[in-house]
C-alpha cells in the first residue's frame, strides 16, 4: 500500500469514528483542536486501525499523535 492510500484509508477511519465529513480532514488536522475528540473515540479508532490494516498500534502512541499526518506516520511504521 502506498503513503496516499493508506492517508486515505485513515482519513476514512479517523471520518467514521470522530462522526465528521472526511472531505474536512487533512494531514494537518489535529485531533485536540480540530476534532474536539474525546480519549474514548481515539480507542475506536485504534481498533478500527488494527482490524482494518492489520497494525498494532499502542494506544498511548496514538494518543500522543498531533496530527491525521503523525497517527499515518507511526501506521506506516507499523505496515
Amino acid at each position: 500500500m502506498d503513503r496516499k492510500e493508506l492517508e486515505s484509508q485513515i482519513i476514512e477511519m479517523v471520518a467514521k469514528c470522530y462522526s465528521v465529513d472526511a472531505a474536512n480532514l487533512s494531514m494537518e488536522t489535529t485531533f485536540k483542536d480540530d476534532l474536539k475528540g474525546a480519549s474514548v473515540l481515539m480507542v475506536g479508532l485504534v481498533s478500527e486501525i488494527e482490524n482494518e490494516l492489520d497494525a498494532m498500534i499502542a494506544l498511548q502512541d496514538a494518543a500522543a499523535c498531533a496530527t491525521i499526518g503523525e497517527l499515518v506516520d507511526k501506521v506506516e511504521e507499523e505496515l
